[in-house]
């Protein structure tokens, strides 16, 4: 029979730190308001495309499908080899993570530099913001994308200076790569949508 258990024995003590770490649970409201965001922009775009007699409309230069397709995929590379460093990261194995940590931002930093390589080329072809409705949402939807893609690789290059197993925390590592895969996973929507459909 068992009596009474003193205060702070195994029985009586309880979890003293959040379910959810605070830095995953702010990434995950700021990703749901960013969904928000991103639904308005594509179903915005949808309608007027729908109404649109031509679609892209004349004089309108036609977008970089394939070059894109190659800078999807380097963008999901990226999105893999972040992955793969939190598995390491999880593992204690910190040189492999810090290296595949490098490569993710390097991949991602290779998407955003294309994409603004592309921008320059699709402005001297004449699709600006003001050239038509198409370049107006075209610039609005990649751009807003662009923006959430140097702020997430921003993050990541910090979490890489500042890489060691005294430098972050597992929800530190856990909100940037959250973060990270937001920015991944909606791009191939985004480019379905915007740039093949």
């Amino acid at each position: 029979m068992s009596g009474p258990q003193p205060v702070g024995s195994a029985r009586t003590r309880t979890r003293t730190g959040p379910v959810i770490p605070n830095s995953l649970l702010a990434m995950v409201a700021l990703i749901l308001t960013e969904i928000m965001l991103f639904a308005a922009l594509i179903s915005a775009f949808l309608i007027v495309k729908s109404d649109a007699s031509l679609w892209p409309p004349l004089g309108q230069p036609r977008l970089p499908v394939i070059v894109t397709a190659v800078n999807t995929v380097l963008l999901l590379a990226s999105g893999f080899m972040f992955y793969w460093a939190n598995r390491r990261f999880r593992a204690g194995d910190f040189p492999i993570s810090r290296k595949l940590l490098g490569m993710a931002v390097f991949l991602g930093g290779i998407f955003v530099t294309i994409q603004g390589y592309e921008w320059s080329k699709l402005l001297g072809f004449g699709l600006t913001v003001t050239s038509s409705i198409y370049g107006s949402f075209f610039y609005l939807i990649i751009g807003f994308h662009a923006l959430h893609a140097v702020g997430a690789l921003v993050a990541m290059l910090h979490l890489f200076l500042t890489f060691g197993p005294q430098g972050q925390s597992a929800s530190r590592f856990l909100g940037t790569q959250v973060f990270w895969y937001f920015v991944v996973g909606i791009w191939p929507i985004i480019y379905y949508l915007v740039y093949l459909s």
